[in-house]
């Protein structure tokens, strides 16, 4: 960790570094979160979905500006650790600490802004960013995307919500009908995303894809839920692994009678996105 007296902190979970976490690390030279959110130990029974997984978010972290980033597993024993031992453990190279107004740490939460501020840290609170005249939250931002509404989210969050994935081998149906496609499974990817097609962008590159098992398949269907991108313009791109960014939703998973029925809409899903 930095150990310059001189440099400030943002302190969150991030999940999703979105709009409101942005305004939290802007200015910040230093980003402390949690690898695992902190209920999978609390309150295991509660712990959310995340928006991101941990490598994209601290992809998504390093993109705002912060020079490193610091992220601590959460265990039993950080829990139980009293507020004063754990701003002196993990803080004490700071002068200032950057935090949302719910910021709470140490043993049962009793530590906040207010406690480090009384043990002579600068405590800069950030206010709550808004949308739609709501606040602003990893919690909003899940729903959205579960529900298919990647426009709001991505609204929330400033920037395309996005997976990294590896290509895998696919069944070679998609050149057969005039749409070949590339074949990614996701990495770490908790969210339960709604079965259906997405305009998506890769490496700058606008494609169409479908989330989902392909059921037209039937028995050949995909055993998990598998992003089949078909790009717009010619050419495939190389690598391994692939960033994934969802621009919209187009419309759900379907169950084609035919692959001629197949084809005609793909063509359709096709013109849309090149319409948005």
């Amino acid at each position: 960790m930095c150990d310059t007296a001189s440099q400030s902190v943002a302190v969150g979970f991030f999940d999703g570094v979105h709009l409101g976490h942005r305004a939290i690390l802007e200015g910040a030279d230093v980003a402390l979160t949690f690898r695992n959110h902190p209920l999978t130990v609390l309150a295991p029974e509660r712990a959310p979905r995340l928006v991101m997984s941990l490598s994209s978010r601290l992809e998504a972290l390093y993109s705002t500006g912060v020079k490193e980033v610091v992220a601590l597993k959460f265990t039993p024993a950080l829990a139980a650790m009293p507020p004063e031992d754990f701003l002196r453990t993990y803080l004490a190279p700071f002068k200032t600490i950057r935090c949302g107004a719910n910021w709470r740490f140490g043993q049962g939460g009793a530590g906040d802004a207010f406690l480090a501020r009384s043990l002579g840290w600068n405590v800069e609170i950030c206010g709550c960013r808004k949308h739609d005249s709501q606040r602003i939250s990893s919690t909003r931002i899940r729903t959205a995307i579960e529900s298919g509404a990647i426009r709001e989210a991505n609204a929330m969050l400033g920037q395309p919500w996005f997976i990294n994935g590896r290509v895998c081998a696919g069944k070679g149906l998609g050149r057969q009908i005039g749409f070949p496609t590339v074949n990614v499974k996701a990495f770490d990817l908790e969210l339960l995303i709604r079965r259906g097609v997405y305009a998506v962008d890769v490496a700058g590159c606008r494609a169409v894809a479908n989330w989902g098992c392909a059921p037209t398949m039937r028995e050949r269907a995909w055993s998990a839920n598998t992003l089949e991108i078909h790009f717009l313009e010619d050419g495939f791109p190389a690598d391994q692994t692939l960033k994934v960014s969802f621009l919209d939703f187009i419309r759900d998973e379907i169950c084609f009678p035919s692959l001629d029925a197949l084809k005609a809409q793909i063509a359709r899903d096709v013109k849309a996105v090149e319409n948005l």
